[in-house]
Formats: C-alpha cells, sequence, structure tokens
C-alpha cells in the first residue's frame, strides 16, 4: 500500500560526500514527518535525521554541521545530503514516513508509519 524507495548509498572515501534520497508512493492523502535511522554493525539503531510537514528539522549530534535534511512535500520525498563523511558513518540507513489516511467524509484521519528497505552508506578510511 505504501511504499518508499531508497536511493544514493554507495561506498565513499573519509572526506567525501553522498546525498540519500526517499521517494513514497501508493496510497495515502499526506505525510506528516519523514527521515532517516541508521544502523550499524555492534550499535543500537539510531535516529540520524527527521523533518516535519512544516519544515522543522532534528539531527543526531554526531550528524550536525555535516548532515542536512531537507524534504519535496509535493513529490513525497526526502533527501539527506551527508558531507564530509567518517568511517563511523557507515551503516545501513533506513528511511520512515508517517503517512496519513483520511478515514471518514468529516476528515478524520489515521497515521501509519511506514519502513523502506534501507541502503548501505559505506566510508572507507
Amino acid at each position: 500500500q505504501v511504499r518508499l524507495a531508497e536511493s544514493g548509498g554507495g561506498l565513499v572515501t573519509a572526506g567525501g560526500s553522498l546525498t540519500l534520497s526517499c521517494a513514497a508512493s501508493g496510497r495515502f492523502d499526506s505525510i506528516n514527518a519523514m527521515g532517516w535511522y541508521r544502523q550499524a554493525l555492534g550499535k543500537q539503531r539510531e535516529l540520524v535525521a527527521s523533518i516535519g510537514s512544516g519544515g522543522h528539522t532534528n539531527y543526531a549530534d554526531s550528524a550536525k554541521d555535516r548532515f542536512t535534511i531537507s524534504r519535496d512535500s509535493a513529490e513525497n520525498t526526502v533527501y539527506l545530503l551527508m558531507n564530509s563523511l567518517k568511517p563511523e558513518d557507515t551503516a545501513r540507513y533506513v528511511c520512515y514516513a508517517d503517512t496519513r489516511f483520511v478515514v471518514n467524509v468529516e476528515g478524520a484521519s489515521r497515521e501509519l508509519r511506514s519502513w523502506g528497505q534501507g541502503t548501505q552508506v559505506t566510508v572507507s578510511s
């Protein structure tokens, strides 16, 4: 019903940059927040960055001043620009979207968090 297509991962040397993209498609009426988690070997899942429907952003401390999250609401797409990449950034990056569905004619809605399959980012020393 809701699909998130991620792209942009790959192999890069330390100090390089990558831009991740995540496009939502399927049956939904709108999207509230979107963002990115990452899962690295030996570490807990971490929320890297998120962005609300109004543009408010949150970043993990490790991502501040290096990463930038943005979105194109018309295209239901979220981006993560990653600069000055470090080997510690190596992880599988997973996109999420809080999708809304209209329940009835009065406009009531419900919300469901949808997940992508993830894209691998590997940063070499």
